[in-house]
């Protein structure tokens, strides 16, 4: 029975792996892949000699960082939140609301997010100029407020979806030892930090450990619908300085060994996040 997915296994995931071979090559697409020169080692090195590769590493570094702590913290807390709500279609309803930006595209965000943070017309800066009475923000236009916006927004847009993992957790938790707590005479913070917070260290490392493979993916469709050439000091990532070499300058041998240098890392960071979290939360697969 699993015959068919490994079939489409290999010819969608395998076969497609032999192209990381024009990484090595100064591929061109008129010669075609056979009579393009082999040029070993070359792209990578140039990758490490050009002044660009140490921003845009930092900056993915930093955007995929925030981006982890966060969508790991607000998850957490609003499932502590929502678990104390008693009523249970109000609480069905408040998981439903925010778990429904999951589905958006970041192609129908970008477009809102542009509108809302416009400098001239936005809607936020209106109320901010109104309310407050400051000067309007150009939240896409200023690299530091362009992380902000993406670390907000990618919160906004997941941590729905990311409730779901802690609310299972929660539900897991055996009710006897509440009521244990209640005939002790405990409140509901002490059955908190007690019984509800060790009982969710472990699924909390496992996600935190498991979100570290991706610390290398700053998110391209988010970015790429957001950014501009003003804030490509603080917003270009890997993904996107890939997307500019490969699709628009049309170097593809070279954004191939950028591609294939940010998989083997981040393939790294996974086993060694897999490890951790086998070694502190017993998490194993395989």
């Amino acid at each position: 029975m699993v015959l068919p997915a490994l079939i489409l296994t290999l010819i969608f995931a395998y076969i497609p792996m032999t192209g990381l071979a024009i990484a090595f090559k100064n591929y061109k697409p008129g010669l075609g892949f056979n009579a393009s020169k082999w040029v070993g080692l070359e792209h990578f090195e140039y990758l490490f000699s050009i002044p660009e590769n140490v921003q845009i590493i930092w900056n993915t570094l930093i955007i995929a960082g925030l981006k982890m702590i966060a969508n790991l913290i607000v998850p957490f807390l609003f499932a502590l939140l929502l678990n104390e709500i008693r009523k249970m279609a109000f609480k069905k309803m408040v998981q439903t609301i925010v778990y429904m930006p999951h589905f958006l595209s970041w192609v129908i965000l970008g477009g809102i997010l542009s509108d809302l943070l416009a400098r001239d017309g936005g809607l936020i800066n209106q109320v901010l100029v109104s309310v407050f009475g400051i000067q309007p923000i150009f939240f896409l236009g200023d690299g530091n407020w362009f992380r902000f916006v993406v670390v907000v927004s990618d919160v906004w847009k997941e941590f729905g979806f990311n409730t779901i993992v802690f609310l299972a957790s929660l539900a897991g938790i055996n009710p006897a030892l509440y009521e244990a707590a209640e005939v002790d005479g405990a409140g509901r913070w002490q059955q908190t930090w007690s019984i509800t917070m060790p009982a969710m260290l472990p699924i909390t490392i496992v996600v935190g450990t498991l979100a570290l493979g991706n610390v290398l993916n700053g998110g391209f469709d988010q970015i790429f619908n957001l950014y501009n050439a003003l804030v490509f000091d603080k917003g270009d990532i890997i993904d996107t300085f890939v997307y500019r070499l490969g699709i628009v300058d049309g170097k593809f041998s070279f954004s191939t060994a950028v591609g294939l240098f940010k998989s083997v890392v981040s393939f790294v960071l996974i086993v060694t996040a897999y490890r951790l979290s086998y070694k502190f939360a017993n998490y194993r697969i395989f």
